[in-house]
C-alpha cells in the first residue's frame, strides 16, 4: 500500500490515476486553510509594522525633543533676559544672522545703547564656523543670547514670538556670496527666499506685529550701467543667482507689506568690510594669502579695465541699520490682518567713493609690510559685476546716514584686528 508521501510526491510524475472528485475536495480545503492562514499572518504583519512605525515615530520625536538646540525653561529664560530693554523708549530686536559679520556688529551696537537683543543663527559651514562661534562668544560676553536654529523652522520662530513681543526684527540671515551660487544654488533659495518667507510669516502672524528691517544688496542693480546707482533705477537684470534671490526678496517683502501691513525697510549694502569680516570676501582672502606668501587673483573687466567697488566700512553700515530701525514706523496689522497702510522703504547704504581692486591691494601691502604676488586674470562669467557706486542721498535725508570712514582708515582697522585675531603680530601696532 503506497505511503502518503508516495501519493503526494510520486517517483514518476504523470504516471498514475487521480480520483478527481476526492482530489478537488481535498485541494479546496487546503486552499481555504492556506488562505485563512495567510490572512491571519497578513493581519499580524500589518499590526507589527504599525507598532514598529509608531514606536519609531515616538523614538524620533523624543530624540528631536531631547537633542533640539532650542526649547526648555532655561532656554526661555535666556531669551527673556537677553530681550530686556534697558533704556527709555528702547526696542526689543530679533537679529537673524547674529553670528554673522554685520549681525554681530549691529547686535553689539543695539545692546550698548540699551536695547533688548536676541540673536538667531544656524552656524552653517559656508565659511569657517569657528569664526562665527568666536563672534557668538563676543556677543555672549555682552549679555546677548544667540539662539542656534534655522530661519526656516517655523515652530521655533513662533516660540520666540510667544516668549518676546519683539518690536523690531533685523533680518540679516542669508546665504551670501556671488560665486558660491554656481556650486550650491539650492542654498540660496533655501535661505534667501524660503527663509525670508518663513520669517515674514512669523512676523505677520505675531501680535503685535514687529517692524522689519532686512538686508537686500547692491547686487540687485546687476547689469545696470548707469552710475551712481539710485533706488529708483531698474533692478530687473540680475547678473547672479544671489542677486536674483535678493531681488525676489524685495518683491516678496513688498507683498507682505501690501497684504498684511508689515512695516518693511530694505537695505542695499555696498561691499561691507572691516574687523570680524567674512573670509570669503576679497580683502579678507587677499590679506590671508599675502601673509602666507601665496599669489592673489585680481580680476579685470572687459578691455582689461580694473574692477571697482564702493567699499563701505562696517561702522557706517551699522549706523545705517540703527537709523533704519529708529525711523521704521509701526506695522499696521494684528494677528495677520491689515488695518491700514504701513511704511515700505528701500535705501542704499554705501560709501559713495568707489576704489579699484588693485588700489585696495596696494593699501593692504602697506599695512602688512609685504608685497603681494599679483596674478591678473580676466573676470569669468560667474556673476560678478565690474563696478558698484552708491547714491546715498535718500538715506542721508531719511535716516541721517553719513559715512565717515575712508578705505585706508577702514583697512588699517581691519588689518589690526586680523593680525591680533590670527596671532601674526603678537600685539605689535600697525603703522
Amino acid at each position: 500500500m503506497p505511503s502518503l508521501q508516495e501519493e503526494l510526491f510520486p517517483s514518476t510524475p504523470g504516471k498514475f490515476k487521480i480520483d478527481r472528485a476526492h482530489s478537488m475536495n481535498r485541494q479546496f480545503h487546503r486552499c481555504f486553510a492556506s488562505t485563512s492562514t495567510m490572512f491571519l499572518w497578513a493581519l499580524f504583519l500589518i499590526a507589527l509594522t504599525a507598532s514598529y512605525l509608531s514606536f519609531q515615530s515616538f523614538v524620533d520625536s523624543g530624540s528631536k525633543y531631547f537633542t533640539a538646540s532650542w526649547g526648555g525653561l532655561q532656554w526661555e529664560k535666556q531669551v527673556r533676559v537677553s530681550s530686556q530693554i534697558r533704556r527709555s523708549g528702547g526696542m526689543s530686536v530679533l537679529v537673524t544672522g547674529a553670528a554673522g559679520f554685520v549681525g554681530t556688529h549691529v547686535s553689539l551696537a543695539l545692546k550698548r545703547r540699551g536695547d533688548g537683543v536676541v540673536g538667531l543663527d544656524n552656524f552653517n559651514n559656508y565659511y569657517d564656523p569657528s569664526l562665527k562661534k568666536a563672534r557668538r562668544a563676543l556677543l555672549d560676553s555682552h549679555g546677548i543670547f544667540v539662539v542656534e536654529g534655522d530661519i526656516n523652522d517655523g515652530r521655533m520662530l513662533e516660540k520666540l514670538f510667544d516668549i518676546v513681543a519683539f518690536t523690531h526684527v533685523m533680518h540679516l540671515a542669508a546665504q551670501a556670496g556671488v560665486r558660491y551660487a554656481m556650486e550650491n544654488p539650492n542654498s540660496y533659495v533655501h535661505s534667501n527666499i524660503a527663509g525670508l518667507v518663513s520669517l515674514l510669516e512669523a512676523c505677520k502672524s505675531a501680535n503685535p506685529q514687529p517692524s522689519v528691517v532686512w538686508a537686500s544688496s547692491s547686487s540687485v542693480y546687476g547689469l545696470n550701467e548707469k552710475v551712481p546707482f539710485s533706488e529708483s533705477d531698474r533692478t530687473d537684470q540680475p547678473a547672479s543667482l544671489y542677486a536674483a534671490t535678493k531681488k525676489a526678496g524685495e518683491e516678496i517683502t513688498h507683498t507682505y507689506n501690501h497684504i498684511y501691513g508689515l512695516s518693511i525697510t530694505g537695505l542695499r549694502f555696498f561691499t561691507v568690510y572691516g574687523p570680524w569680516g567674512r573670509p570669503d570676501m576679497a580683502y579678507f582672502s587677499f590679506t590671508r594669502n599675502i601673509l602666507q606668501g601665496k599669489p592673489i587673483k585680481i580680476y579685470r573687466g572687459k578691455n582689461r579695465v580694473d574692477l571697482a567697488r564702493d567699499f563701505t566700512y562696517i561702522d557706517d553700515i551699522v549706523k545705517g541699520c540703527l537709523g533704519s530701525l529708529d525711523t521704521s514706523g509701526k506695522s499696521t496689522g494684528s494677528g495677520g490682518k491689515k488695518r491700514g497702510p504701513a511704511p515700505y522703504r528701500i535705501f542704499n547704504l554705501g560709501n559713495t567713493s568707489p576704489v579699484t581692486v588693485p588700489t585696495l591691494v596696494s593699501i593692504l601691502e602697506r599695512y602688512l609690510k609685504t608685497k603681494a604676488k599679483r596674478n591678473l586674470v580676466d573676470m569669468p562669467g560667474n556673476g560678478d559685476v565690474p563696478f558698484t557706486h552708491a547714491n546715498i542721498s535718500l538715506a542721508r535725508s531719511e535716516l541721517g546716514y553719513k559715512p565717515t570712514t575712508d578705505l585706508q582708515t577702514g583697512l588699517k582697522k581691519f588689518v589690526r584686528w586680523y593680525l591680533s585675531y590670527y596671532g601674526y603680530n603678537h600685539g605689535k601696532p600697525v603703522n
